[in-house]
């Protein structure tokens, strides 16, 4: 009954965003058209949730009348500073999402209030351990954009409908939800916005399914971890899937992520409110991790996941001090500057805790492609550092129709072997796209537990193997035998069925002459 009623929930909740989508889609574009929907989403959220909070105290106080929406602003400052403390952030009343939507249809000016009020709730953070948090989360709703219309009236006009369709929407109080209300919103957009919007989409955006996968494989054996880490967190879809696997609570120290696209990294931010996970518990920074990492005084993390951007082009050796930075000197050479890919896999291990475990979604070139990915890859062999690489189906990842690997890394391995599995037929098709479904997940995440050899799927090869042998070729398909499914046909009963097929048309033929030549004499 449980899962039937979490599923109705989720059901009703996809349609209403679906509805808001088709009520708003048309001037603005739907991938840049997300910002807003998620935006207001977000004003919604931290509305409520500082509201609940609120009253929730004065009503065990005894004030059981309380209802922080109803009054004055004046009192309100009052608590402003306790507020900041507690929850990163300060809303007066008369900003709240309910008392803003409520006034919406006949404020003439509503893109200002609502610009104003963005503003204020930024600055209220300023100063404060949660500035960098808060600092520029709405500057993606533009307000004032033509893409919302051409005049004030216009833009207004979309403005409450899109207040109208957030605030209709069924999210009851988050804590009492059986779904995850926000943020199972946040990945339906996200998923529903990427697939329409090809590779632009896909760049921000990982499938759950797979965000499941990596995080499992990091946590294997593990009830619970340090902390958790994604280079190139995007909108931030693969660090939360550890709240969801684990629990929040079992991230003792928190989220963290960097991520070099400014809009992406205010998703990622508003991504982390909207999953309930406080400003104190994340630390998500916007700079180019390989030139300019932000994390450096952290202690390293034991779980680290990413899927980086696919063979993006870098510095590499342009700049002659990145062979000296201690993430990249071990390996002796550095990415080549058309496919980073390398680097950030190099980064990753260097962020890894040595109880750790790594999981990087990796193109299928970097595992076979010679000169310095080859010296790399010899480095990560040599010193052990390679626990398994999974070749996954193809037609998994919105932009992309090719079969993606896995990499899994660890610092502390049992022994000196690689394990290869090939993965390639766990998948269901749903209209064009490939997708893991649970029974996928559990099944690959057993081969990798049991860690034994099983006849074209799996395949565990020494360190030295690969090495002398194979010239450090890490492709699946090197150590793991395809499956022979064509039709084996049996020759000799193939030449058997032709000659009694050629003595059979023989005797017809002579009974076919036959009956011509009775014709004739007649």
């Amino acid at each position: 009954m449980a899962n039937i009623k979490k599923e109705q929930e989720r059901e009703e909740l996809h349609k209403a965003i679906w509805n808001i989508a088709n009520d708003l889609r048309g001037s603005v574009d739907g991938w840049d058209f997300k910002q807003y929907v998620l935006g207001v989403m977000f004003y919604r959220y931290i509305s409520e949730n500082i509201t609940n909070y609120i009253n929730i105290g004065e009503h065990e106080a005894g004030n059981s009348d309380f209802d922080y929406a109803m009054i004055p602003d004046v009192q309100a400052e009052e608590i402003r500073e306790d507020m900041v403390k507690t929850k990163g952030f300060f809303i007066l009343p008369s900003q709240l999402f309910c008392n803003v939507r409520k006034n919406a249809y006949k404020n003439k000016d509503l893109n200002e209030t609502l610009e104003r009020v963005f503003r204020s709730i930024e600055s209220s953070a300023k100063g404060t351990e949660s500035e960098d948090d808060f600092s520029g989360l709405f500057d993606d709703i533009d307000v004032n954009s033509n893409k919302l219309g051409a005049t004030v009236e216009k833009r207004n006009e979309k403005l409450v409908k899109l207040l109208d369709g957030i605030g209709n929407m069924q999210l009851g109080n988050y804590k009492d939800n059986s779904i995850d209300a926000f943020g199972d919103a946040y990945e339906f957009l996200m998923g529903m916005y990427a697939s329409n919007a090809g590779k632009s989409g896909g760049e921000y955006y990982t499938p759950q399914e797979v965000s499941e996968l990596l995080t499992k494989l990091t946590v294997v054996g593990k009830k619970e971890v340090n902390k958790v880490y994604d280079p190139a967190c995007g909108s931030g879809s693969l660090l939360l899937k550890f709240a969801k696997v684990l629990g929040k609570d079992k991230v003792r120290q928190g989220f963290f992520g960097q991520e070099i696209n400014l809009t992406t990294y205010n998703l990622c931010r508003i991504n982390m409110f909207l999953h309930d996970i406080d400003f104190d518990k994340f630390n998500i920074a916007c700079e180019d991790t390989l030139i300019s990492p932000q994390h450096w005084d952290e202690e390293p993390f034991e779980a680290i996941v990413s899927n980086p951007p696919y063979s993006i082009k870098w510095v590499g050796d342009d700049n002659p001090l990145l062979i000296n930075d201690t993430r990249f000197s071990p390996a002796g050479v550095l990415a080549p500057k058309s496919k980073a890919d390398m680097a950030f896999i190099m980064h990753s291990l260097s962020w890894l805790a040595t109880n750790g475990t790594a999981a990087i979604v990796c193109f299928p070139g970097i595992l076979y492609r010679g000169s310095a990915e080859q010296k790399i890859r010899k480095y990560l062999i040599d010193n052990n550092f390679i626990d398994a690489i999974i070749q996954l189906p193809d037609n998994l990842f919105f932009g992309t129709s090719i079969a993606t690997c896995i990499m899994v890394i660890k610092k502390s391995k049992s022994d000196n072997n690689v394990l290869f599995i090939d993965a390639t037929k766990e998948c269901e098709k749903v209209t064009n796209n490939n997708k893991l479904t649970d029974k996928n997940i559990e099944q690959i995440l057993k081969y990798f537990t049991d860690r034994k050899d099983e006849k074209y799927i799996c395949a565990l090869v020494s360190n030295k193997t690969i090495g002398d042998e194979q010239n450090y070729n890490l492709s699946v398909s090197t150590y793991v035998e395809k499956e022979d499914t064509r039709v084996r046909v049996d020759i000799k009963e193939l030449n058997k069925q032709i000659r009694e097929i050629v003595a059979r048309e023989n005797v017809l033929r002579q009974e076919i002459d036959k009956i011509i030549q009775a014709l004739g004499d007649c």
